[in-house]
């Protein structure tokens, strides 16, 4: 029961190579094929889709294995293979394929209720497709990987011991303040050793982002990504205004909630090394041993909300569809990767035994239930979800599972601890990630911006929204580049403010389920089901929320959460 799969293939062949000469003759058939009615078009649809699927699959093991060893040159290369060897001959194909389409006579016969966002993406990327950005997004590719590289090899000694980052991050969380405070100067400067290399690289792909949209028309590289991620619900004012509410709803709360840290911790002045450390003195909270405990921990926590969400993690874990431990060598933070043909996704990350890698495993644990559900969607382009649409699937998990949590602890009041931590971060959330949007905005709007100013620029944009709620004096190098090591900025431009959208659907969706959690849950899993089938709003609707981030319904939010904290006690 437990064992995966591939679905048989019906158009492609069972054992195609990944090599170009297998692959053209397959995209030439496609694009020279008779199409005499729609259900010759829906067929074509259906083989094009296969033939994706494929590709997927086998770039998404590339990056996979590669991310899991950075350190492999085999694995690179196999990486840079299909990224210089196939993407870029497969792009002209792929446009040809989206013109015939567009083309076809039998397109308005096809069912607008089933196609009608699939059509719309087709248009929209019809209308970016430019010839010339090709190389330009072999390059970027080749270019951002070299991120992972660097800051997969970092490590800090710590009594004697090397430890990654993630690892030595756990001592932030001691209760002699003089242990946090070493431990958080020793990671503040290993990644300040390799500074001014990332400002290299960082500067090369704003510089090729900024080509990219000058070539397919754009102003600068936030226009071009508003369109080329397919945001047809909101502007990029809409992300000012956003930024603002934040700053005006959920920025005190924090301040006041920081101050209440102080208050407990005896300090006049939080630094940044306190801010991670429990303010009772407490120790920190250990929801499991290692790496397998937590996946077992995880199956039982999923099974407690529905049996079959807890049988997919099982499969999963059957199936060795999971990396979780930190270790030398392997590339940093957190993703679940659909694999297409399979129907089932990877989870990698970076478990350091602490509490939030538990948050970690069910976020990541609802985006891998939601790549199950769309798995028998017809047309492999269903599945691809808005980030809007993924992230809500992730983070309402977090929230939806907190009730589950005791297979992680056995004390009441450590469970207690876990859901008022849980919901702090629930609120650090949106600040962080309007950061990290508006400094996008300014980076890419200001593309022939240096190092220094981009720095300055940061230092701005991160005070305004709290810079942490702690006092950076004497530390203004770190606190400057402190947007390095977020992963987002280097290897997905612009993927950062469906975070906060989405934080804010999960926060609906949990409000939901607090009030009536069968009808929540029976909502949300059908929204999932639904793919990227049907609008957004219609996604969020389905799932019993409404998609809006006014200021108005960011107070309404923001204040249940508040109350559901004071509950907690």
């Amino acid at each position: 029961m437990l064992s995966l799969t591939k679905k048989t293939r019906q158009f492609i062949p069972q054992d195609l190579k990944m090599e170009w000469s297998a692959l053209e003759p397959i995209l030439i058939s496609l694009l020279n094929r008779e199409i005499k009615n729609v259900e010759e078009l829906e067929q074509w649809l259906l083989d094009k889709s296969e033939l994706e699927a494929a590709l997927e699959e086998d770039f998404a093991w590339r990056y996979i294995k590669m991310t899991c060893d950075t350190k492999n040159p085999d694995l690179l290369e196999d990486f840079q293979y299909f990224a210089t060897e196939i993407e870029p001959k497969i792009a002209p194909y792929s446009n040809e394929l989206n013109k015939k389409l567009n083309e076809s006579p039998f397109i308005a016969d096809l069912d607008q209720n089933k196609y009608f966002v699939y059509l719309r993406a087709i248009e929209n990327s019809l209308a970016l497709f430019r010839e010339e950005n090709i190389p330009l997004f072999t390059e970027l590719q080749i270019t951002q990987q070299k991120y992972q590289g660097i800051t997969g090899a970092m490590s800090v000694e710590i009594n004697d011991q090397t430890y990654t980052l993630e690892q030595a991050s756990n001592f932030l969380k001691d209760s002699k303040r003089s242990v946090r405070e070493e431990a958080w100067n020793k990671i503040q400067n290993r990644r300040y050793v390799d500074k001014d290399q990332l400002n290299i690289i960082f500067d090369e792909l704003v510089q090729k982002r900024h080509q990219v949209a000058l070539n397919a028309g754009f102003e600068n590289y936030r226009d071009y990504m508003f369109k080329a991620l397919g945001r047809f619900d909101y502007s990029p004012q809409d992300c000012y205004d956003f930024a603002n509410a934040i700053e005006t709803e959920v920025v005190p709360v924090l301040k006041e909630m920081a101050q209440e840290r102080a208050d407990l911790m005896g300090l006049t002045d939080l630094r940044p090394w306190d801010m991670d450390v429990n303010p009772e003195g407490k120790a920190a909270l250990k929801p499991f041993q290692n790496g397998d405990d937590l996946i077992d921990k995880s199956i039982a926590c999923f099974s407690k909300i529905r049996p079959d969400l807890g049988e997919k993690l099982a499969t999963m874990k059957a199936n060795n569809l999971f990396d979780v431990e930190s270790r030398m060598g392997k590339a940093p933070g957190g993703y679940n990767y659909p694999l297409a043909e399979t129907g089932a996704p990877f989870i990698f990350m970076n478990s350091a035994n602490a509490f939030r890698d538990l948050t970690t495993m069910v976020h990541e644990g609802g985006h891998a239930i939601h790549t199950f559900l769309t798995a028998d969607l017809p047309l492999n382009d269903f599945k691809h979800c808005p980030s809007e649409v993924a992230e809500l699937a992730s983070m309402s998990m977090e929230l939806l599972s907190m009730d589950q949590w005791d297979v992680y602890f056995d004390k009441p009041e450590d469970l207690i601890r876990a859901k008022k931590e849980q919901l702090a971060d629930v609120l650090k959330t949106l600040p962080w990630v309007a950061v990290i949007d508006q400094f996008q905005h300014w980076i890419y709007t200001n593309p022939d911006h240096d190092a220094s100013e981009r720095e300055e620029a940061f230092k701005q944009i991160f005070t305004r929204f709290g810079a942490g709620f702690a006092n950076w004096e004497g530390y203004e190098n770190f606190f400057g580049n402190g947007w390095q090591k977020q992963l987002h900025l280097f290897e997905v431009p612009f993927y950062y403010i469906e975070y906060a959208i989405a934080q804010l659907g999960a926060i609906a969706v949990w409000k939901n389920y607090t009030e009536n959690p069968d009808k929540a849950i029976d909502q949300y899993l059908a929204a999932l089901a639904l793919g990227y089938t049907k609008p957004m709003d219609q996604i969020y609707e389905t799932a019993g929320i409404k998609f809006d981030f006014s200021a108005s319904y960011v107070k309404e939010l923001i204040s249940f959460v508040k109350t559901e904290l004071d509950k907690l006690g």
